[in-house]
């Protein structure tokens, strides 16, 4: 039978106009879900900063500056007004300049990832991975999203063998069932699109297993029986 439909004629352009079909779905398909998924990012990460800092940052009087210079780049990142988040009102200083003028510090710390959020909220991907990757969370679950938003930013450089590196360290924390199943989801898109159909398969895979009650999961069939898991 296979050996008829290669004889025939068109059969291989068919076949090949059928791949890219599949390819041009398998992107768009991808780019849908990034978009949708991108907003119950923001607002995890939001939850998630706040309580650390809250729970976490030292009461030193140096530290209390830093907090209090804080306060208004936080209200203005939370307004999404990132320019002035980033780089002050003229009268408030951002998140560039108390990171520089508080080294050292917790906040400090906390706003290299504040900087890399709204760097990638602005498409400035490269400065947003600089930033990213100057903040130390190790041992809290911000760590965690930071490097589900450097797997954004290393996606949308192109870069997607360090996108799914990141997008896998994201998805580290089995315990959390917010941000794991989330990433394991961008992993498997982009395995896919990267035509890792097989790993594709084990991060859709431990969506359906290990998260069953996730928002991932309630779809995760349709990626699975794309890939030919069909039980």
């Amino acid at each position: 039978m296979a050996n008829r439909a290669r004889t025939q004629p068109g059969a291989t352009k068919a076949a090949e106009v059928e791949e890219s079909k599949a390819l041009e779905n398998i992107e768009v398909f991808y780019e849908r879900n990034k978009k949708r998924i991108n907003s119950i990012t923001t607002i995890v990460l939001v939850v998630v900063v706040g309580l650390f800092a809250y729970f976490k940052l030292y009461k030193a009087p140096q530290e209390e500056k830093a907090a209090t210079a804080m306060h208004f780049a936080q209200t203005y990142f939370q307004a999404d007004s990132s320019d002035k988040a980033l780089n002050g009102d003229g009268q408030h200083m951002g998140f560039l300049k108390i990171a520089k003028k508080y080294s050292g510090t917790r906040q400090a710390n906390l706003c290299h990832y504040y900087a890399g959020v709204c760097y990638l909220h602005k498409g400035e991907f490269k400065k947003a991975i600089s930033e990213l990757e100057d903040f130390d969370g190790k041992g809290t679950p911000v760590q965690y999203a930071a490097y589900g938003l450097l797997g954004d930013a290393y996606i949308e450089t192109g870069n997607m063998n360090k996108g799914i590196e990141y997008y896998n360290k994201a998805a580290g924390d089995k315990d959390n069932t917010a941000l794991t199943p989330m990433y394991l989801l961008r992993a498997g898109l982009a395995y896919e699109k990267d035509n890792k159909v097989d790993d594709a398969k084990k991060a859709y895979l431990r969506i359906r297993d290990e998260y069953p009650n996730s928002d991932q999961a309630r779809e995760i069939d349709k990626n699975l029986a794309r890939l030919g898991v069909l039980n």
